[in-house]
């Protein structure tokens, strides 16, 4: 079973995906997708509704846009230089702690929505990257296993970066990050207990259908409860809030001659049982 919302942007339905493909009306469970679905097992109340036959099937569903699987997240935080290739690309050395930093929640929209390449902006960049959707409150949680207990799901998370605006304008990472439409979600959350282990997922991302990432979540330098754990000791997390976790090797900053995106672009991510999301990209 897997969660989306579908309809035009402002408009989205809930809806539920069975596993052979076909789409359901969450209408009759729940008004959206958010902290509040979350945080009264609405995964829970959702696959037994599927389960017992008493949700409406769509079936106008094909074609239609496809909207983040979450509405509204509170806050997204962000894992920086959490994949060791990724470190060695950069030639950064590999972090102690965990390095946070915060993106605005209203840069998150559909998988295959169109990306904005920021005006003045040379240096955009792609970052295919696990996102963890939060579905209780997180607070000075006591290891990291306790973490995996707050994790409604997973979904593929494009963290898209300005890099000049990131690390040659001063001040925090945050402006590079923020920039409209730079973090595309989807197509779907899948809940945490489909997903047998999440440290060893496969994460891949093409441009222009020329592979430039390929990489795993048993790469990661944090792990994934790791993260979860630790940011609780700083910030409370509440359901609906996305964690993006790192990014692999193969970033425009770390490759010869740092072919950066342009408008016309396009994006393709994969993360292994979460689908696939494309973007082309348009000046904004």
């Amino acid at each position: 079973m897997q969660l989306m919302r579908i309809g035009e942007r402002g408009s989205e339905r809930p809806v539920v995906r069975a596993d052979d493909g076909s789409l359901y009306d969450l209408g009759t469970v729940t008004g959206d997708i958010d902290g509040a679905f979350l945080a009264g097992d609405g995964i829970g109340r959702a696959r037994a509704a599927l389960a017992a036959g008493a949700l409406p099937q769509i079936r106008d569903g094909v074609g239609r846009r496809i909207g983040a699987p979450i509405a509204r997240p509170g806050k997204v935080v962000c894992i920086g230089l959490n994949y060791r290739d990724h470190a060695a690309e950069t030639g950064a050395v590999l972090p102690a702690e965990p390095i946070v930093f915060m993106k605005a929640p209203n840069t998150v929209i559909g998988p295959d929505d169109t990306v904005l390449v920021p005006r003045g902006s040379e240096k955009t960049d792609w970052e295919v990257e696990l996102g963890v959707v939060i579905g209780a409150e997180a607070r000075y949680l006591d290891t990291p296993d306790d973490a995996l207990n707050v994790i409604a799901g997973y979904a593929i998370s494009n963290d898209v970066s300005e890099r000049a605006f990131q690390l040659e304008r001063g001040g925090q990472w945050d402006k590079g990050k923020s920039c409209e439409t730079f973090n595309p979600l989807g197509p779907w959350l899948v809940p945490a207990d489909e997903i047998d282990d999440p440290g060893k997922l496969g994460l891949r991302l093409w441009v222009n259908g020329e592979l430039r990432q390929d990489g795993t979540t048993a790469d990661l330098i944090f792990g994934i409860g790791h993260v979860v754990w630790y940011l609780s000791q700083f910030m409370v997390l509440e359901p609906g809030d996305l964690v993006n976790t790192g990014t692999p090797a193969g970033v425009a900053m770390g490759m010869p001659g740092q072919p950066y995106l342009r408008a016309g672009d396009t994006m393709a991510l994969e993360i292994d049982g979460l689908g696939r999301q494309q973007q082309t990209l348009a000046d904004a």
